[in-house]
């Protein structure tokens, strides 16, 4: 089932003579049940890509719809509920609260969403896969890099989200945490019938994909393999 679907998705920024030609004609689906990997270097519009999939941005025309809804037609509020109930996001800033625990901004998440969040053992077993069981009671800087993009890794997933959207989830992390991120990524996405969208230049995650795209110059294709 086509979870997400981006049809003649066109973006810029800046007027005139400044004028950034983003993305280009993107057409794009993810379907629930699948790790879909976008791969392309800095600069090449995914994150732009990804924030539009998750209707944080808006393009200059073309459609997105999410689970046969037009997020463009949507009010703002039902956008906001919508991915407030639907969607992940791990994004590369990480967004951790500065004065709260790792606990505590799970604890943060439970007063945000009430309802539809992991159970408590089901959160450690989380953690404890991810390697950060041990740091419930450090502050965010306390942590590496590391792990705090494992952090927001557990706290986008604690909501048990359809769709998760990240971007560029390993770029702080070494080959053995790839890969463990690779296989839970894929994981969910079998298991618990998600559909996962990562946009990356880290192209150790490749293997843990169903479904390979490349996003350069704004314009967007699928690989083989």
């Amino acid at each position: 089932m086509t979870t997400i679907q981006l049809s003649h998705i066109n973006k810029s920024f800046g007027q005139q003579t400044s004028r950034v030609q983003v993305l280009s004609d993107i057409n794009f689906t993810a379907q629930a049940g699948q790790l879909s990997l976008v791969i392309g270097p800095s600069g090449s519009g995914k994150s732009t890509f990804l924030t539009i999939a998750g209707g944080l941005q808006t393009p200059n025309s073309g459609q997105v719809l999410l689970n046969q809804k037009s997020l463009p037609a949507l009010t703002a509020k039902q956008r906001d509920a919508l991915r407030l109930n639907q969607i992940g996001f791990i994004l590369q800033a990480y967004n951790l609260v500065p004065y709260l625990t790792v606990r505590e901004q799970f604890k943060l998440a439970d007063r945000v969403k009430k309802q539809g969040n992991l159970s408590a053992d089901a959160l450690q077993n989380l953690l404890q896969r991810l390697g950060i069981r041990e740091l419930q009671q450090k502050y965010p800087d306390q942590l590496s890099g590391g792990q705090k993009q494992r952090v927001a890794i557990a706290r986008a997933l604690y909501t048990d989200p359809k769709i998760v959207l990240a971007d560029e989830p390993t770029a702080a992390l070494d080959s053995d945490r790839v890969k463990e991120i690779g296989r839970l990524f894929a994981d969910l996405a079998k298991t618990q019938h998600k559909a996962i969208i990562v946009v990356t230049h880290d192209l150790r995650l490749r293997q843990y994909a169903d479904r390979v795209y490349q996003l350069m110059d704004g314009k967007i294709s699928r690989k083989a393999g």
